[in-house]
């Protein structure tokens, strides 16, 4: 069925939602990527009775081109491209500095409480929707080393020329959109405001099941 627009993020998490029905009262976690991801997440967690979690993740530039990623960094995990001229120091320095930063973004956002355990669970991340899809291949291979019993990608919508590429990166990959005219995220949306900080928070604080 060919969903033109989404009313808002609630309505495009509900219809994630129907199909992911499998995963229903399941050992399965909602892995949301804030803060667009988190309203999707929410209602999925919600709908389905699963606990809900974040996860963050950074890229790390080029030291001289801060717009190109050389690899990423997560809570638990890194992943580094090989580049020949760049110093294991730079790359070990920015290492340390993005972790705190997110250390830093996960306390505001879910305080002292710990992360879910991954290991063994059946991962359903989450985002908006798909761009480039440059990060979220990243945090699906950060996820892969904490040894999740599967992963699952769930978004609303993304550009068809990218589909395959998560189809082959994810263990299950559900999507409602696939677009040939794709004019960004957003504009699959009526609704598409920022989501704002206190509101990931109070999401993630919600009478929502936790486990791990």
């Amino acid at each position: 069925m060919y969903y033109d627009l989404f009313k808002d993020r609630e309505e495009a998490g509900l219809l994630l939602a129907d199909k992911l029905r499998e995963y229903e009262n399941t050992d399965s976690i909602i892995l949301a990527i804030p803060r667009g991801g988190v309203p999707v997440g929410f209602a999925i967690s919600q709908e389905l009775n699963l606990p809900l979690d974040i996860f963050l993740s950074k890229k790390i530039p080029h030291p001289y081109n801060k717009e190109l990623a050389i690899g990423a960094v997560t809570l638990d995990s890194e992943i580094v491209d090989f580049y020949p001229n760049i110093s294991k120091n730079y790359i070990n320095s920015e290492i340390t500095r993005i972790r705190e930063v997110l250390k830093k973004k996960y306390y505001l956002f879910v305080g002292n409480r710990k992360p879910l355990s991954l290991k063994g669970k059946n991962i359903i991340l989450v985002d908006d929707g798909i761009a480039t899809g440059n990060t979220l291949l990243v945090t699906i291979a950060s996820l892969r080393k904490l040894k999740p019993a599967k992963i699952i990608v769930a978004v609303p919508v993304l550009p068809y020329d990218v589909l395959k590429q998560f189809q082959q990166a994810a263990d299950e990959f559900i999507y409602i959109e696939a677009s040939n005219y794709f004019r960004g995220v957003g504009a699959f949306y009526e609704h598409f405001e920022q989501v704002a900080d206190e509101v990931v928070i109070d999401m993630l604080h919600a009478e929502t099941p936790i486990t791990g």
